[in-house]
């Protein structure tokens, strides 16, 4: 008598992939991500319309603009669907960490993209002033900024924090305050070194950030298991 086998499931990363690439078109058909994108996108033309010969240039005032543009994309992201469509998804997915791995792992490849503009800008209209050294060290600045936006965004969105205006306000608000204190890692520290680059100042607030954005994105699943 033969013996039928039984199916086997995806494993957990194909299962992430395949949510992300759901939750990416279904972000950017809603559209709402396309905002702080949009916003992001113009005022880099802003700063970068002058003549900056040299590193670091419009580098701070980047790094900081991109943290609250990564948290909102975050926090967008993770708030796209409602409660109803989450909840199918998760039953879809196989549970609420392939659904918080996939959104996290959305947020993280946009602000790879994101980190990399402002970077490669400098780097194609006056490659003398900026050299390999100064490029990857505004490339660890703005991923520290913009994982850490990540962060933010994720343990401010649902369901740690049920109500959008709310999830909005926290967001902004811890944004604001953590933004303007030049000596806080990541963000403020990475905008610090920009002025004197510091390679390990820099791997660190990276690392800081990441560690942020997995402790953001465990929290988020332990409130999804509990509800």
């Amino acid at each position: 008598m033969a013996l039928h086998s039984t199916p086997r499931l995806p494993s957990t990363a194909t299962r992430v992939a395949t949510v992300a690439r759901y939750l990416f078109v279904d972000a950017a058909r809603a559209q709402r991500a396309l905002i702080p994108v949009v916003l992001y996108l113009v005022v880099l033309g802003i700063l970068f319309a002058g003549d900056h010969t040299g590193a670091p240039g419009p580098w701070v005032a980047s790094v900081l603009v991109l943290y609250p543009a990564a948290a909102w994309i975050a926090l967008t992201v993770a708030n796209n669907e409602d409660p109803a469509q989450r909840a199918v998804t998760t039953a879809s997915a196989g549970g609420p960490g392939v659904v918080t791995g996939a959104i996290l792992t959305v947020a993280l490849a946009v602000d790879v993209v994101l980190a990399l503009i402002p970077v490669a800008i400098p780097a194609l209209i006056s490659p003398g002033g900026f050299p390999p050294a100064s490029l990857a060290a505004g490339g660890l600045a703005h991923v520290a900024a913009a994982v850490t936006g990540t962060a933010v965004g994720l343990v401010c969105a649902r369901p740690v924090i049920a109500r959008i205006g709310w999830s909005f306000a926290i967001t902004a608000a811890i944004v604001l305050i953590t933004a303007v204190q030049p000596w806080l890692p990541p963000v403020g520290a990475s905008a610090r070194a920009l002025s004197d680059p510091s390679a390990p100042v820099l791997l660190f607030n990276v690392a800081l950030a990441l560690l942020l954005a997995v402790a953001a994105a465990a929290t988020s699943w332990v409130v999804s298991r509990h509800r």
